[in-house]
């Protein structure tokens, strides 16, 4: 199918200009746009054929709605079961309230991709107070909502009052002051759980003997430490650095970073090369450093 009648057929499937009879911020309408679609579109295309004799034609249509927008159609309805009956109209209304929200159609396969649960949300209760949000506590003005959204989707899937208010609260007080910072760099700390996620990062922290006030220096000067698994990241790195490094705590409170280096492929060669060499090097030489920079520093006898 050429691109101009991909183009046709997404427009007609799901980007209708038929507006559903009551308000767009119901987003659950019994309705469906079956009946008013062109079967001739749907039977044409290879798609319609490739789908279960036994679907109807209104799973038939979102699915290739779904694809055509570049959307993986099972994945998207294993993971949110709700698309098996919410009808085309109300894919439609939110579809049409994010682009008057600044975001793109294009930008649409990415976000629906990693949270399809969006394509079920409820305009009115669910999506117009994140970007209420945005605007009133964050102070994203209107052209930037695409920029924020783009970086964290998940923001549209996050209830206000039970995550991203509480988030944005507990943040700052812990020091967070860049309002700019946490929309446009570091949202996903936004749609963290407090109780679940940032708390027992900080307590982690505190437990291989940093201080309640080092631990919250270390996170506010790398944000990116509240992202990692405590199982998958900081016990096997850090036990790699005790036991096997030698290392002394001061050096993660100057390096923070050093939890963002995998394991496998820099922190362990990196330290084996060094150790080899018979150099010392700090942390933030040893890993930050390029290749052709890290060969460098031991042929120069360590750090300058």
């Amino acid at each position: 199918m050429s691109a101009a009648a991909a183009t046709a057929l997404q427009s007609s499937l799901c980007i209708s200009s038929q507006k559903p009879s009551s308000s767009p911020g119901n987003s659950q309408q019994p309705n469906s746009l079956s009946a008013a679609k062109p079967k001739s579109l749907l039977h044409k295309h290879p798609l319609y054929s490739s789908t279960h004799q036994n679907l109807s034609l209104q799973i038939k249509e979102k699915i290739l709605c779904l694809e055509i927008m570049g959307i993986d159609s099972g994945k998207a309805l294993s993971l949110n079961p709700s698309l098996h009956t919410t009808s085309l109209h109300s894919i439609h209304s939110i579809m049409s309230f994010l682009q008057s929200k600044g975001i793109h159609q294009k930008d649409f396969p990415r976000i629906f991709g990693m949270c399809p649960k969006i394509l079920t949300s409820n305009v009115k209760a669910d999506l117009n107070p994140v970007f209420s949000f945005l605007s009133q506590d964050l102070h994203v003005p209107e052209n930037n909502y695409r920029k924020v959204i783009n970086k964290c989707p998940r923001l549209l899937t996050s209830s206000v009052r039970d995550r991203l208010k509480p988030a944005l609260f507990y943040l700052q007080r812990l020091g967070f002051k860049d309002l700019g910072a946490l929309a446009y760099q570091d949202p996903v700390l936004l749609v963290s759980s407090v109780e679940h996620t940032l708390i027992p990062k900080l307590k982690f922290l505190e437990s291989i003997g940093f201080s309640t006030n080092e631990a919250k220096s270390m996170v506010l000067r790398c944000p990116g430490l509240f992202t990692f698994s405590i199982e998958n990241n900081y016990k096997p790195k850090f036990e790699y650095f005790n036991e096997e490094m030698k290392g002394e705590l001061e050096e993660l409170k100057e390096f923070p970073q050093f939890f963002a280096f995998s394991l496998e492929k820099r922190i362990k060669p990196r330290h084996i090369e060094v150790m080899q060499s018979g150099v010392k090097l700090v942390l933030a030489n040893m890993l930050r450093s390029t290749d052709e920079e890290f060969k460098e520093l031991l042929r120069e006898g360590g750090n300058r």
